[in-house]
């Protein structure tokens, strides 16, 4: 599914054709998503657009009557697109621009969820709870450190605990552990502040080439542009069972943990 860095690259790719644009109409073919698309939606016809930004894996569309999150669901993807282009079967919904164009939603599985709020968006009940932005200037090893004190979880999950760090999904969970020369199933409290400081700067370092490179296209997200990421053609570890190790020629394992796979090189990481 879409992680941060996919919607990061939806973020940059749309908001130049969003902010400041006029929302002439809502077209909703779908209200059915992960949750019922609600009446007070409408509310957005008439108003102009004054910013799009991300916080964690949702997109937050706001005007001066009120906010709509978006979230892209396990298939989801948003376009901008001639509004003379003619609606396919998954495309939901469409946001009608002042400039003839429309912001349309794609989404085969329906996971998808478009919501509305007037109150500030940090205190929705969805993001209420979120933990820290990996790319905030907040982020650093001292932070995990400290709330890894007593965890004994194994560090793979601690990262991908949303209440504690957002955004680092499965595949770059992997990836940052690999950089870091971590084992996925190390202790969350037996590591080092020295390690959770390498550990840091890994993940800060696979998100920005992830966004840089467009994401991750493993099977449905495309950009805004209609283009796959290509951050896949750079993966070190994730999806490389029985593969050598880019780094030591060791051969990398895969192990389910919490019903999620994890890729890593026993030699490079301990």
């Amino acid at each position: 599914m879409p992680e941060l860095p996919e919607v990061e690259t939806t973020r940059v790719g749309l908001s130049p054709h969003l902010v400041r644009q006029k929302i002439v109409s809502l077209h909703i073919r779908q209200r059915q998503l992960r949750w019922l698309i609600s009446d007070q939606i409408f509310q957005l016809e008439g108003e102009q657009i004054l910013s799009l930004i991300r916080r964690g894996k949702y997109l937050i569309l706001s005007t001066q009557a009120g906010h709509a999150l978006i979230h892209l669901g396990m298939s989801g993807s948003l376009r901008i697109l001639s509004a003379a282009e003619p609606p396919t079967k998954h495309d939901h919904w469409d946001m009608v621009l002042g400039d003839k164009q429309v912001l349309r939603y794609r989404d085969p599985r329906r996971f998808g969820a478009l919501l509305w709020t007037e109150a500030p968006p940090e205190e929705h009940k969805l993001l209420c709870d979120l933990g820290l932005e990996p790319l905030s200037e907040e982020f650093c090893g001292d932070y995990l450190f400290r709330i890894s004190r007593g965890k004994s979880r194994p560090i793979k999950s601690f990262i991908m605990d949303s209440k504690i760090l957002v955004g680092v999904g499965n595949i770059y969970a992997s990836e940052a552990l690999f950089r870091a020369g971590i084992h996925p199933q190390r202790r969350a409290d037996r590591i080092s502040a020295k390690r959770y400081e390498i550990l840091a700067g890994a993940i800060v370092k696979v998100l920005k080439t992830a966004i840089s490179a467009g994401g991750t296209s493993l099977q449905d997200f495309f950009t805004p542009t209609g283009e796959p990421g290509y951050f896949r053609q750079q993966l070190s570890v994730y999806g490389r069972e029985n593969q050598p190790c880019l780094r030591c020629g060791g051969i990398i394992k895969k192990k389910v943990q919490a019903q999620r796979s994890s890729y890593y090189c026993p030699n490079c990481q301990h």
